[in-house]
This record gives structure tokens, C-alpha cells and sequence, in this order.
């Protein structure tokens, strides 16, 4: 998804050529390759480090703490896969794809193509019921509809789901696992399918091969759980307050493109360390007006984008990290609890 396909139209579109207009005359959609080259550079060489670490280490329990710093590692391996998916990173689409497939399918062990497939259709229909992939998660209801159609142990899990959310972060690790085995195998076309397969087995088989070899089997086991779980977590943590908790948009709802954006994005504040352990998602607003920027230039952008909002009376969402967390969970559980008894007479 690239801001420079995105059309306008009527006077309410036009609000959104004029912001573009001021965003581009200030340099903000300009690649940041010196950054990316960076920043590449230490989550290829934290990779490297913490492998020759973990061989070095042997069989030992010291090796969870290894799991745990692999996770963040993989997580910021994920983040660039992301931004090379918006066509943030190289110039040409070949080059950011073969930097998004590295990232992803070799080093995080997550398919690429089938992740930018799912993530597009989030970007072009945030929180909008029935076109948004990312509000349509079992066993999780996001929705009044979604909870009223659950039956058995799934109602159940709807009704207590503010109390299982972050349990439930700790396999989303491994479903994300699962996800991109079943793309990469099944039926749906995906492009360059046996690279991203070829890669995602080497990572895979290299993943348990180096664990199963190094450890004996109780630490192995120990190490994936905690290695996944963290991951699960840690991506769950950076993604879930982006959008849940705000509007849910119906499927027929005809906002224009600028407030459809802002009104179902929430930013997280906080100073440049929150900036990299979230990967820059933190300024959901001006990542999904102009999806293609790139991420260090989002820090930039939020004074412009935030005024903007505020001359044209767009309702502009920003809060803490904690307080983000405080309205994902009291929404799911409105969501879930049961409607209270009407009174009568």
C-alpha cells in the first residue's frame, strides 16, 4: 500500500491533496537510506551475535535469556519487513521486496507475501467490518455483531476475552508461524512461492536443528516456548493499540480517505526509545495517511499532521502506552460482557 495510489475526491478529498501537498514540500516522503542501512545493520548483527552467544553458551538455562533478546530481534526483523511492505525502504519495489522476504521469511521465520496481502487490506479498510482482516480474529470478538454470533466455548472466551488478551499474545507467535506455512502451502497464489518457501524451511528447520542440537530436550522446549511467547507478546503489544478500542466503521461507510484514516488510528506518545522498540508504529496516524513514508520522518510529520487535524475538526487520538492498553481492554471487554437485563415493570 503506497499514499501515491491513493485518489481523492469531492471537497472532503480534497483535504487530503492539500495535506499530501504540504507533506511532500517538506521532504517527508524522501528515502531514508543512511537510517535503513543502519538500522539493517544492528538487527543483522544482533542476529549474529546473540547465534554465536547462544553456540557458545552450550547447554544451559542461561538460555532463556537468549530467548527472550532473540525475540526482540526478531520482532525488529518483522518491523523492517514492514516498512520495506509500504515501499519505504530502496526505490524500486524488487529491491524492497527482496529486503522484506530476507526479513521476514529468513529471519523471523514469517511469510512476506502473505503478511503484505493481509496488511493492505488492513490499510485500505481500517476497522471496517467484513474488509478489515485484523477485526476478524478468533477467538476474539471486536464487534457487538461478533460477540452475538459466538456459541459455546467461544461465547465463553468472548465473555472473559479482556482477561485472556495478553495469555492469548503468547501463542500469536506461533499462529503467525502457522499462517505463513498455510500461505506459502495452500491453494491462494502468492508471488515468488518457492523462495518464500525455501526460506521460510531454512529458517524453520534452522530455528529447531540449532535449539534441539545445542540444548537438551527440556531446555529446548523451554527456550522455543519463551522465545515464541515473547515474540507473540511483544508484536501484539506494538500492534493491538494502533486501532482497537477506536470507531468501527460499517461496511458501507462512505468517509473520505483522510478521516477514515485519522478517526480509527490511535498514536502512542512517548520519547525515541518507545519510537524503536514499537518500530515507529506509534504514529498510526501519519503511518496510515501516508503509508510510504519513511519511518524516522514520522516523528516529523505528527506536528504537521496533528495541526492539520485540528484547523479542519478532525478528532486526533493520542495517548500513553498505558492508557492505550487501558482502552484496547475496556473495549473487548464492553464487547464481551453480556447485555444487561432490561428493567420492567
Amino acid at each position: 500500500m503506497s499514499d501515491t495510489s491513493l485518489g481523492t475526491d469531492g471537497q472532503r478529498g480534497s483535504d487530503y491533496a492539500n495535506l499530501s501537498r504540504l507533506v511532500r514540500a517538506a521532504g517527508l516522503l524522501g528515502r531514508r537510506r543512511g537510517y535503513y542501512a543502519v538500522r539493517i545493520g544492528l538487527v543483522v548483527g544482533s542476529f549474529a551475535g546473540l547465534c554465536a552467544l547462544f553456540v557458545r553458551l552450550g547447554e544451559s538455562w542461561w538460555q532463556l535469556g537468549i530467548a527472550v533478546a532473540l525475540a526482540v530481534v526478531f520482532a525488529q526483523a518483522g518491523f523492517i519487513g514492514h516498512d520495506a511492505g509500504h515501499r519505504q525502504i530502496a526505490s524500486s519495489r524488487r529491491g524492497n521486496d527482496l529486503i522484506g522476504i530476507v526479513h521476514g521469511n529468513l529471519l523471523t521465520g514469517l511469510s512476506y507475501g502473505w503478511w503484505v496481502d493481509k496488511h493492505n487490506r488492513h490499510h485500505a479498510h481500517p476497522n471496517t467490518e467484513g474488509k478489515d482482516p485484523d477485526i476478524t480474529v478468533a477467538p476474539l470478538a471486536f464487534t457487538a455483531d461478533q460477540a452475538h454470533h459466538q456459541r459455546g466455548l467461544r461465547a465463553l472466551l468472548v465473555r472473559y476475552q479482556a482477561y485472556l488478551f495478553f495469555p492469548l499474545l503468547l501463542l500469536e507467535g506461533l499462529h503467525l508461524h502457522l499462517n505463513s506455512v498455510k500461505a506459502v502451502l495452500g491453494p491462494r497464489r502468492i508471488a515468488r512461492r518457492p523462495v518464500e518457501a525455501g526460506l521460510l524451511a531454512l529458517h524453520l528447520g534452522g530455528y529447531l536443528t540449532a535449539v534441539f542440537l545445542v540444548l537438551n530436550p527440556v531446555q529446548a522446549v523451554a527456550f522455543i516456548l519463551v522465545n515464541q511467547g515473547v515474540l507473540g507478546l511483544y508484536l501484539g503489544c506494538s500492534f493491538a493499540p494502533n486501532h482497537k478500542g477506536m470507531p468501527i466503521l460499517d461496511a458501507d461507510d462512505n468517509l473520505d480517505y483522510l478521516r477514515r484514516q485519522v478517526l480509527t488510528s490511535r498514536n502512542v506518545r512517548g520519547g525515541r526509545f518507545l519510537d524503536i522498540m514499537l518500530g515507529g508504529l506509534n504514529y498510526q496516524i501519519e503511518h496510515h495517511l501516508f503509508p510510504s513514508m519513511p519511518c524516522p520522518n514520522l516523528r516529523r510529520a505528527q506536528p504537521l499532521i496533528r495541526r492539520f487535524c485540528a484547523e479542519h475538526d478532525i478528532d486526533y487520538s493520542e495517548t500513553t502506552l498505558g492508557r492505550s492498553w487501558a482502552e484496547v481492554l475496556r473495549h473487548l471487554n464492553e464487547i464481551g460482557s453480556p447485555a444487561p437485563p432490561v428493567a420492567t415493570r
